[in-house]
């Protein structure tokens, strides 16, 4: 699988073999704490190398599609204790190539282990229903099956529990996989693929290609073997999707977030000021749920700032391998220019910079891509800042003077992802919950964050809004529906 030298290079799986690219090119990855340390080397994949991973995938359905569901399972199973047999080595490797902490690192791998197992088990309760019919003569019932081919695009800031909750069901109901990771975050994501294959998935069940969209991403979209495409990531690569597809091909796309966080009158401020921090800078603000808007209420507004900012000076920002960190770098060199503009346009705005938004680079920081959680006050809601998604540690922090008017600025962005309110009056939690336009919803809770058994998707332009990913409703994704008409005779 991998080439034993100073760097490793490591290879595609397709059809069950570890094989290098058709172009014979290879690209390198960094560790965003020190970028002159090389992870390792990947596959420069091409589209030709799309269209074989795509065609193995398409002859090893038939077969995947006859496994039985407990064989399935196994499998899963399985893989989920390689998971958790490599949790030091596979969460060390994660720290390295995207950033976070080993301990944020750490839950991903255990998380995913989890996921796995969770539809193992769900897997076995897939099922169809009878239905009354008038003619006494005619069985009627359904019943659900894999579509075919599924192509597995994900992003870099969870670049394992994103794909198990992909992978996993599209597997368990009988499909097979094309997997083309974020290339920020490909070992991680081979550690997975690697887990399945050595659990025992048959050659083709899962294939494997690393390398850039703009040389892979045609055929994983529009090969006519391809079934269903699931894709988080930006909603401007998700609109493409949706626009590439074939009119049969099914699509998922989970994309961008605006989430805000309401901070009501009878709120603990410390909590809440917490609870918009671990949204907002925990992961360094790289989550599609984090907390980029806090819109606090006229009366609190001036003591949750100075909590806010206490907090936030009590915040260590360093190499996620080092122990007590609580931020750290930007997952690349891009992440950072774009949290940095995203500063200056505040500032330009006309918001008031309170803390943070510097990069950092004497010492330890010198190498890496860190920049200081950012607070800003004085916000509008429509400034730039309040309303397109920085995806970095960046806050904006909006006064309102009213409940009515609070809600009205949470909802007037074009994304609906996540959103969260602190506050112990049950009136305004339920005014929220019903009336806050986003698919998850928290009540004194942070935004990020939620359980594999749950529903997870978002509304407006944060998701396509038609299937959801987690949890038992993950699993229509990636089944059919057949309705069946069972002539029998009347032996009356």
């Amino acid at each position: 699988m991998a080439t034993q030298t100073a760097v490793q290079t490591y290879k595609n799986l397709v059809n069950g073999q570890w094989v290098d690219s058709v172009s014979g090119a290879t690209f390198e990855n960094a560790n965003p704490a020190d970028a002159s340390e090389i992870v390792g080397r990947f596959q420069a994949s091409v589209e030709e190398d799309a269209v074989r991973a795509i065609e193995a995938a398409e002859r090893a359905f038939p077969a995947w599609r006859g496994t039985s569901p407990s064989r399935r399972a196994e499998i899963l199973y399985k893989a989920a204790d390689l998971l958790e047999a490599g949790l030091e080595q596979y969460a060390e490797e994660l720290t390295r190539e995207e950033g976070k902490t080993l301990g944020s690192s750490r839950m991903e791998v255990r998380r995913s282990a989890q996921t796995l197992r969770y539809y193992a088990s769900e897997g076995l309760n897939i099922a169809g229903e009878t239905l009354p019919s008038d003619d006494p003569t005619t069985f009627v019932y359904t019943k659900k099956e894999p579509l075919g081919v599924v192509t597995v695009i994900t992003p870099w800031n969870f670049p394992l529990s994103i794909p198990a909750r992909k992978i996993a069901p599209a597997l368990v109901a009988g499909n097979t996989v094309v997997f083309k990771p974020a290339s920020d975050t490909p070992l991680i994501a081979l550690r997975l693929v690697q887990a399945l294959h050595d659990a025992g998935l048959p050659a083709g069940a899962i294939n494997f290609i690393t390398g850039s969209a703009s040389r892979t991403g045609a055929p994983l979209v529009t090969h006519p073997a391809v079934k269903a495409v699931t894709f988080t990531g930006s909603t401007g690569a998700g609109e493409h999707i949706n626009r590439s597809v074939r009119l049969s091909t099914r699509v998922q796309l989970e994309l961008g977030g605006k989430n805000p966080l309401l901070v009501m009158e009878d709120a603990d401020i410390e909590q809440a000021a917490e609870l918009a921090i671990k949204g907002g800078f925990e992961l360094t603000g790289q989550a599609c749920t984090g907390t980029s808007r806090v819109i606090v209420m006229d009366a609190v507004h001036d003591r949750f700032v100075e909590a806010l900012v206490a907090q936030t000076r009590q915040l260590r920002i360093g190499s996620g391998l080092q122990p007590g960190v609580d931020v750290g770098p930007l997952a690349n060199a891009s992440q950072l220019s774009n949290v940095l503009d995203y500063v200056e346009i505040g500032k330009s705005e006309g918001a008031e910079l309170v803390y943070g938004g510097e990069r950092l680079t004497e010492g330890d920081y010198a190498k890496g891509y860190y920049v200081r959680p950012a607070i800003f006050t004085q916000v509008k809601p429509d400034m730039r800042i309040a309303q397109e998604e920085i995806f970095g540690p960046v806050i904006s922090v909006i006064r309102a003077t009213s409940f009515r008017e609070a809600m009205r600025i949470a909802n007037d962005v074009q994304f609906g992802l996540s959103a969260a309110i602190c506050t112990f009056d049950p009136d305004r939690v339920q005014h929220f919950i019903d009336n806050i336009q986003a698919g998850v919803v928290k009540v004194n809770r942070t935004t990020t964050g939620n359980a594999y058994n749950a529903p997870f998707g978002g509304l407006k332009m944060s998701s396509t809004a038609t299937y959801r990913e987690s949890g038992r409703g993950a699993l229509e994704f990636y089944t059919q529906i057949k309705s069946v008409y069972h002539g029998v005779k009347n032996v009356d």
